[in-house]
């Protein structure tokens, strides 16, 4: 008898793994114009410096030695349930997918705005819809091919997406050393565009835990991805500044800079060439977020499923490993909020990103107390140094709850929206509880 074995399925590798986390924070410097509008240059590069020290440092710090002692398909889920039992852990599933929503129609409509640079009349009226409903449909054929086909596919984004940035920040620091531009560093602005900056900032440097999600799709993730979070922090911050630095040595004024304005200062520096470069890599960004967050998020409800806190059929997957249905339903959830407005979006996205953010920092502690004795190939310092890295994101996140509190969405207060839907929360948890004790009990006779 001649016996087969199923060949291994391929997983994503460090460098694949690098560039899909590098996508689901920044995918580049597109989105961080409006910190250079509100704040100028000086504060702007503090806010960019300094950020990463007090927001993502610590976040990937915790994440490396989450991800690498509990390399679990559904990541930050599964910690925060096995650290603080299946109502927290609810909760943090419920938040992460809550903001998703929220969070995913930014980047088809970062897609359109810059596709639109190239011929207005392309994304005009209803046109702009359907380019951001293709963005989501033509994501959702590229997951069902696998984490490393999403993963592969996201080193060559990454090259297309930076390779005009080499060009600009090329031109950008050689007109500055040979010209001897005087920099306008200060820019006097209000305390509402400065709060935006920051807001904005904290923005673009979130979303280090959505790598989590895929562990069991990763090539050896204890060491992986402790790499991968290190690696990653340093290419945000650099991509982040270097073009900024360069635009100051151009001597552009920033007064107006918005989003989109990157072609604007890419035309003033390097002519139509440039300017169209950097308009594709835009919309190369919007497109190749959507793609890597679409990969992470949808591991949420497989992982939820197989714990019986959502339906088994979101479980279900095809020869790839892919979860057929949970991919199905998220681009039909994320498809339908399409229409939200950016400026909103990021408020909300904030508060209820950084209540889950806030859960997964009180895991790391939980478990140290916990699981004393639990293998963690990398560990992030000692248990007063553990405790310590949440604090700065704690706080950051208590000012995001703070600038937004009179912000509106519609005739609603945007905090208070969030608020609301973070609250739904327990009670979809208790609904679960009723559901599966229902489905569970023994029909009458029995």
């Amino acid at each position: 008898m001649r016996l087969f074995r199923q060949p291994a399925r391929r997983k994503l590798r460090i460098i694949p793994l690098i560039a899909a986390t590098y996508f689901m924070v920044s995918g580049g410097p597109y989105g961080i114009e409006d910190i250079l509008g509100g704040a100028g240059f000086a504060k702007a590069i503090v806010i960019l410096v300094v950020l990463p020290f007090v927001w993502s440092l610590p976040t990937t710090l915790m994440i490396g030695e989450l991800a690498s002692a509990i390399p679990a398909e559904g990541g930050f889920y599964v910690w925060v349930r096995r650290a603080l039992g299946p109502f927290w852990g609810y909760q943090e599933g419920w938040l992460s997918l809550a903001a998703s929503i929220f969070d995913m129609a930014i980047y088809p409509a970062i897609f359109v705005e810059y596709l639109g640079r190239f011929e207005p009349s392309w994304t005009a009226g209803s046109r702009g819809y359907l380019w951001s409903l293709l963005v989501v449909v033509v994501c959702c054929a590229w997951n069902l091919r696998g984490a490393p086909a999403v993963g592969e596919g996201t080193v060559g984004l990454f090259v297309l997406l930076l390779a005009p940035f080499v060009v600009f920040v090329a031109i950008g620091f050689w007109h500055g050393l040979t010209t001897h531009v005087v920099v306008r560093w200060g820019r006097t602005g209000s305390a509402a565009s400065l709060s935006t900056a920051i807001l904005v900032a904290m923005w673009n440097y979130m979303g280090w835990d959505n790598a989590s999600t895929v562990a069991q799709e990763v090539e050896n993730p204890q060491r992986n991805y402790p790499l991968a979070m290190l690696a990653a922090a340093m290419l945000v911050a650099v991509t982040y500044i270097l073009p900024l630095a360069a635009v100051a040595m151009m001597g552009i004024s920033v007064a107006n800079f918005s989003t989109g304005s990157w072609a604007d200062a890419a035309r003033i520096m390097g002519g139509p060439p440039l300017a169209l470069a950097v308009v594709a890599g835009g919309a190369i960004n919007g497109f190749g977020m959507f793609n890597a967050l679409m990969m992470s998020y949808t591991r949420l409800p497989l992982a939820m499923a197989e714990d019986g806190m959502l339906p088994r059929a979101l479980a279900r997957k095809n020869n790839r490993g892919v979860p057929v249905v949970s991919v199905a339903l998220c681009g039909l959830a994320w498809a339908l909020a399409l229409n939200l407005k950016f400026e909103r979006l990021i408020s909300i996205d904030l508060i209820l990103y950084g209540a889950s953010l806030l859960l997964e920092f009180v895991a790391l502690v939980v478990l140290r107390v916990r699981e004393p004795d639990l293998e963690r190939p990398f560990r992030a310092g000692n248990l007063a140094f553990a405790t310590a890295l949440g604090v700065g994101p704690a706080t950051l996140i208590g000012y995001a709850l703070y600038a937004t509190r009179d912000e509106r969405l519609g005739g609603f207060s945007a905090l208070g929206f969030a608020l609301a839907v973070a609250l739904l929360g327990p009670v979809f948890y208790w609904l679960t509880l009723r559901w599966r004790t229902r489905s569970l009990a023994p029909a009458v006779g029995d």
